[in-house]
């Protein structure tokens, strides 16, 4: 299959108060922003080398950015078209990069700074799964003051997911087999993070459902030799499957899909995201959250789910990149090549 290259003839792209206009003939000039000050900083920085050599591969004009909030001249760069935000965690995906370049009027990709903040904030999230009528684990916010914890506890669930607020990777993320098991976890857990919440245990299979440009991509299931899909799991231990098509009841395919699109329209997302959801042994896709800056690793999930239906890399991120203009309504130039597969 021939790959999506932009044209050598591609417009030069400025924004002018808040406005983009044609400036001069040359390539696009992308700026892959990556590391960062969070808990999953190698991991933004391995997503960054690998957006960054999809781009080149695609004929545009590359450069990266190890960014910080007291390190950002690359915005500064009047010569960068299009930010391809890298950055996990903290100050990446939690809304507060996107306000800052939303401010500055420069285009960048993925979700904005609502839909970044809301998805980042797993309570919240929960909420907004809800009201759009997706299931999800019931849960419990912690703090130093919740009452009646262990009460609330034996009533929610016989077993239970302790888990940060906000953070990614399912970094400081314990299981726990009873109340008293999860309160101990919590309270490191919020020493540790700030913010958590004790979830109920959902018995299932650990399924994620790719979105690009509001279509969902096939379904892949993680299935982890230690039964439990943490850090480890995700980025070191190559024993972990990523399973296509073990999932091949069309309408409980369509339903997995279906819930997955409703949790990330519920938030505002926008170009691509990952929902992770646990589908339960009674067929209920509950879901767990919505990723909206997921990895691009040799391991991670999205380019795996594009690769499946016929998308390089470099096909992915030239689809971001164009998603990204798009939502500034201007169209690029360039070949259009690539498959249109769901």
């Amino acid at each position: 299959m021939a790959k999506n290259k932009w044209q050598k003839t591609s417009r030069k792209l400025k924004v002018i108060n808040h406005k983009l206009v044609v400036n001069r003939a040359e390539p696009l000039k992308v700026a892959v922003l990556m590391g960062g000050i969070s808990e999953e900083r190698d991991i933004s920085s391995q997503s960054g080398l690998c957006i960054a050599e999809a781009l080149k591969e695609a004929n545009l004009n590359v450069v990266t950015a190890d960014i910080r909030p007291n390190s950002m001249d690359i915005l500064d760069d009047s010569d960068i078209d299009v930010f391809f935000i890298a950055l996990h965690g903290r100050f990446g995906e939690d809304g507060q990069l996107q306000q800052i370049l939303e401010d500055r009027g420069l285009v960048y990709t993925g979700s904005g700074p609502a839909a970044s903040r809301l998805a980042f904030d797993k309570m919240a999230s929960k909420k907004a799964f809800t009201e759009t009528g997706v299931a999800t684990p019931a849960a419990i916010e912690f703090t130093a003051n919740t009452e009646n914890l262990e009460s609330r506890l034996h009533q929610l669930a016989d077993k239970f997911v302790v888990k940060p607020v906000r953070q990614g990777s399912a970094i400081g993320v314990t299981i726990a087999d009873d109340p008293k098991s999860a309160i101990t976890a919590a309270e490191k857990c919020l020493s540790e993070f700030g913010e958590c919440m004790i979830e109920k245990y959902i018995q299932g299979r650990e399924i994620t459902i790719g979105i690009l440009e509001n279509r969902a991509l096939p379904i892949i299931e993680i299935r982890s030799k230690s039964g439990f899909y943490d850090y480890h799991a995700k980025y070191i231990d190559e024993q972990t499957e990523y399973l296509f098509d073990t999932i091949d009841e069309p309408a409980l395919v369509a339903k997995i899909n279906q819930a997955a699109l409703a949790c990330y329209n519920a938030l505002g997302c926008r170009g691509f995201a990952r929902v992770d959801i646990i589908l339960c042994n009674n067929q209920i896709p509950y879901a767990l959250e919505v990723n909206t800056i997921p990895g691009f690793t040799k391991h991670s999930l999205l380019p795996k789910a594009a690769e499946k239906v016929g998308l390089s890399m470099s096909d992915l991120c030239v689809r971001i990149i164009e998603s990204a203009l798009a939502n500034y309504n201007l169209e690029p130039q360039f070949n259009r090549t690539m498959s249109n597969k769901k």
